[in-house]
C-alpha cells in the first residue's frame, strides 16, 4: 500500500512545472512575498502528513 488512509481522507498530490530555473526563482520570491500566502492567516486546508 502505498498511501495509508482513513474512509473520511483522501490523498492529494501536486506539482508545479516551470519553463526555467529563472522563472521559478522569480515566481517563488513573488510567491514567498505575496501577504495572501502567509500561513499564519491563511493556514493550509489539510495537513502535511
Amino acid at each position: 500500500m502505498a498511501v495509508r488512509c482513513e474512509e473520511n481522507q483522501t490523498v492529494v498530490f501536486s506539482w508545479i512545472i516551470w519553463p526555467s530555473k529563472q522563472v521559478r526563482d522569480e515566481g517563488w520570491k513573488q510567491i514567498m512575498e505575496d501577504p495572501r500566502m502567509s500561513p499564519e492567516n491563511h493556514p493550509m486546508p489539510f495537513d502535511g502528513k
